[in-house]
């Protein structure tokens, strides 16, 4: 829920007997941050498995709004004003890579003015598949250091490039890379991904990763499953 106050007051008037040594509110916030390794081990164990197609993309996470960054001091050294298709904003931006079943394989936190190429050679450490990605990954030298490492990545091409042959199911992989956005909406539809009145950035990661876990738990997850059975 966006609003977690109300989420914890609904708990404490209605459940109260379930929890009987409940913590205050304000106490409650302060101990959230006591919650970060569990969190990040949880998420760690919960990550997809590697199919043979993978995808990749990144998505902003606002910490202000943009007439505000000047003053904002809680994400201070970590965010940065950096810019994607729909416009500018300040923060940081969210590296993802999913499975074929619409599950999170890996995941990288970089300020919003990183190239989206540069995480890319760390996320898919000990990785041997094909990555699907945008044009924004389009990079000879990435290219070469990934195939190097057993990961082929795969991307639409410039209209001055030489087109290259490939296999029907890389292609037709690559023709559902919208794919990922279906699963970004899916997240953020949970209003536990990004949030922009936050006064500590480990309770900002603390929220972000409950968001990302809550999404890996869910059993109606965007998936290609049925696309990649026909597959030859």
């Amino acid at each position: 829920m966006s609003c977690f106050k109300y989420f914890y007051l609904s708990r404490l008037n209605f459940h109260g007997g379930l929890f009987p040594d409940l913590a205050h509110y304000a106490c409650f916030v302060k101990l959230i941050k006591r919650a970060f390794p569990a969190l990040v081990c949880l998420l760690k164990s919960l990550a997809g498995e590697v199919t043979e197609h993978l995808f990749i993309d990144s998505t902003p996470m606002a910490v202000c709004h943009n007439l505000r960054e000047r003053k904002h001091k809680v994400f201070k050294g970590l965010a940065a004003k950096g810019r994607t298709s729909t416009g500018w904003f300040f923060g940081m931006e969210l590296h993802m890579i999913f499975n074929t079943k619409g599950e999170m394989v890996r995941l990288a936190i970089t300020p919003g003015n990183i190239n989206d190429r540069k995480p890319v050679p760390h996320m898919v450490k000990d990785i041997a598949a094909k990555l699907i990605g945008d044009k924004g990954y389009l990079s000879k030298k990435l290219f070469q250091e990934l195939f190097e490492g057993d990961v082929t990545l795969i991307t639409k091409i410039k209209k001055n490039m030489k087109n290259c042959l490939m296999e029907m199911s890389d292609k037709l992989m690559l023709m559902r890379r919208s794919f990922v956005e279906t699963i970004f909406s899916s997240m953020k539809s949970l209003n536990t991904l990004i949030h922009h009145q936050h006064r500590c950035p480990i309770n900002a990661f603390s929220h972000l990763l409950a968001g990302l876990i809550s999404y890996q738990l869910r059993p109606d997850k965007p998936s290609l499953n049925s696309l990649t059975n026909l597959v030859p």
